[in-house]
């Protein structure tokens, strides 16, 4: 395996981890496991498109992560939020997160409702409400609610990989 594709698949496992520690760190009344797939989005001819493992991807390919959150207890699961870091050396595709809604952050502290948008001031004194560029987002994050027993919900959301390298940390 490529250095290059080694450090995808450290991204992928260490936000797999992310994932599952953003799950622990919520109240959980039942048994929920987290599972973390990564994928390579490919252009099919005619249009349409195809999933394929993502340790053959390369810089400019399309990752789509999906988290799937799956209660096999016997009671509910309250209060589950699910949450995504986007790693660093990848982009998060604007409008490619479901189900809505969801929500995003800058610092992985602070979510807000997707799209971000932030006040910016202007050359002539007004101040203006802009959407802020998807490439700044650094975590997804849903609001589950309840997950009953023996049943399972699945977030997913979609980046592009940068040309520089990936980096082997995920960010929060």
């Amino acid at each position: 395996m490529h250095g290059w594709i080694r450090r995808l698949v450290a991204v992928a496992t260490l936000a797999a981890a992310a994932v599952t520690s953003t799950a622990a760190v919520v109240r959980a009344d039942g048994n929920v496991a987290v599972t973390l797939a990564a994928q390579r989005v490919e252009a099919l001819p005619g249009g349409g498109e195809s999933l394929a493992p993502a340790d053959q991807a390369k810089p400019g390919d399309v990752i789509e992560y999906r988290a799937t959150y799956r209660n096999s207890g016997a009671s509910n699961a309250r209060q589950l939020a699910a949450t995504l870091p986007i790693p660093a050396g990848s982009e998060y595709i604007a409008r490619s997160a479901s189900p809505a809604p969801a929500f995003a952050s800058l610092d992985g502290r602070t979510f807000s409702p997707l799209p971000l948008k932030r006040r910016v001031h202007l050359a002539d004194g007004r101040d203006v409400m802009q959407e802020v560029p998807a490439r700044e987002y650094r975590s997804l994050r849903w609001t589950l609610g309840t997950l009953p027993a023996r049943t399972e919900r699945t977030v997913r959301a979609r980046v592009r990989l940068e040309g520089g390298p990936i980096a082997t940390t995920a960010q929060h």
